[in-house]
């Protein structure tokens, strides 16, 4: 039997993001069994997950195995930890404690990306 995936949850309607999900998914192959969901399609079903399609439009998430979500910078943390090239960078910004700031950072940018998304009319609720 194998061993469960984490779960990628990301927005393939958006460019930066899907050309940033592009660029792990290279990196990960076979050697990181990871299960990418893109839910900008409106039949696409994050709620599977626990997470509501418009928090999971509007900040990155991860699901570890064990079901647990992790999500903005704790999100790209904990697909980090399992990508060959970059878990160097995920166990230094754990060992310097930087989860909140990069946290607060991430948050801050996503707001505003997701505000610019909507305000084009790209945003992709579909009324959530």
């Amino acid at each position: 039997m194998s061993e469960p995936n984490h779960t990628v949850l990301y927005d393939g309607g958006c460019p930066l993001c899907s050309r940033e999900i592009a660029h792990y998914r290279r990196i990960a192959g076979a050697a990181a069994p990871i299960d990418w969901v893109d839910i900008a399609p409106l039949a696409a079903d994050p709620a599977a997950y626990g997470v509501s399609r418009l928090e999971a439009l509007r900040v990155f998430h991860v699901i570890d195995p064990a079901g647990q979500p992790h999500k903005g910078a704790r999100g790209f943390l904990a697909l980090w930890a399992i990508l060959p090239r970059y878990r160097w960078l995920a166990r230094g910004c754990r060992a310097l404690r930087l989860e909140p700031v990069l946290d607060w950072a991430y948050r801050h940018f996503a707001g505003w990306h997701f505000a610019k998304r909507c305000r084009e009319g790209v945003c992709g609720t579909g009324g959530a």
